[in-house]
């Protein structure tokens, strides 16, 4: 199982200056709450599309509107070269990313300081499913990952164990991917297919 390991440097620290203090991001946090109480008209907005384009063979290039760019690839025998991430391993690394940073928008605006923030996303697959054949004992394989599991960790020098897991758990209700992986909405398809 490959995992994925997301961490935060302590909230109440600047990174070279670039990231807000706690104090900034909870006063930031609270404005766009208060403007969403008000007009909560507001809140739907489409996110920012991803775009993906197949390379050559399994290597996919995905595009970000803002120009950011990521590749990925599957193993060697998956017909992939092995030296990029799968498309899965992005999937848990957005899960583990969003819930990092859901926790740490909570902590600041309660104030609370964290010393350690990390998120680690296993998941357990049969690859079976990806080509439509069954398990060994004959029952249809599911292409989607069979089990999948996440670890917090989190200290703080200002909140025991029992408030840092109340928070994580308030936090990851309010969380949107991880949020989408419990709810599992559906994919509306669209296919433009023409001959070339």
């Amino acid at each position: 199982m490959d995992g994925v390991v997301t961490t935060m440097r302590p909230i109440d620290l600047a990174m070279e200056g670039r990231l807000m203090s706690s104090t900034e991001t909870a006063q930031a946090l609270a404005r766009y709450e208060a403007a969403l109480t008000r007009r909560p008209e507001f809140g739907p907005h489409d996110d920012a599309p991803a775009q993906a384009r197949l390379i050559a063979g399994t290597r996919v290039e995905a595009m970000h509107a803002n120009g950011s760019r990521v590749e990925s690839d599957m193993p060697d025998e998956l017909a992939g070269d092995s030296k990029l991430p799968t498309p899965g391993w992005y999937f848990r690394t957005g899960l583990a990313s969003c819930a990092v940073t859901s926790i740490a928008m909570l902590a600041a605006a309660r104030e609370l300081a964290l010393s350690r923030l990390e998120a680690r996303v296993e998941s357990r697959s049969d690859a079976c499913g990806m080509f439509g054949l069954p398990d060994a004992a004959g029952r249809p394989v599911d292409a989607a990952p069979l089990e999948m599991h996440m670890k917090i960790a989190i200290a703080s020098p200002a909140a025991d164990a029992a408030a840092l897991r109340a928070l994580v758990d308030t936090a990851l209700q309010r969380s949107p991917i991880p949020s989408l992986v419990r709810r599992a909405i559906h994919i509306e398809l669209r296919v433009d297919a023409e001959r070339s």
